[in-house]
């Protein structure tokens, strides 16, 4: 397991995290510092432990709006599935159609070019 020291309001964490993950514990540590100095900067000081639970609360509640947003997205792109299975169904149903009466036309066609040839 790999070591990284991180800093969340200018104290320092060791932590562990899987190997190769370093970089990426580090950058969601800066990212959480950021919210931890924005409230600081907000409220000034009301306490580590405060700050630290109203960091956690905004990422929190950052993470449901990305997760119903994905949700929802998820619903758009299902519906456009099969808005496109539906057009697919009907594009082939049409090729189908399109085909039959070309052979009747070609039959037809036939049947008229051999009753010419007939009379001949």
């Amino acid at each position: 397991m790999a070591q990284v020291t991180v800093t969340i309001d200018s104290k320092t964490y060791r932590m562990a995290c899987e190997e190769g993950q370093e970089e990426h514990l580090s950058e969601l540590a800066g990212r959480f510092d950021r919210y931890v100095g924005h409230l600081k900067g907000q409220f000034g000081e009301i306490g580590d432990l405060r700050i630290t639970v109203m960091a956690g609360i905004m990422v929190m509640d950052e993470l449901h709006e990305l997760q119903r947003r994905m949700r929802g997205l998820e619903a758009e792109v299902e519906t456009l599935k099969k808005t496109r299975d539906n057009a697919l169904t009907k594009v082939d149903k049409t090729d189908h159609d399109v085909a039959e009466a070309l052979s009747q036309v070609t039959d037809k066609i036939e049947q008229i070019a051999g009753k010419l040839s007939g009379r001949s």
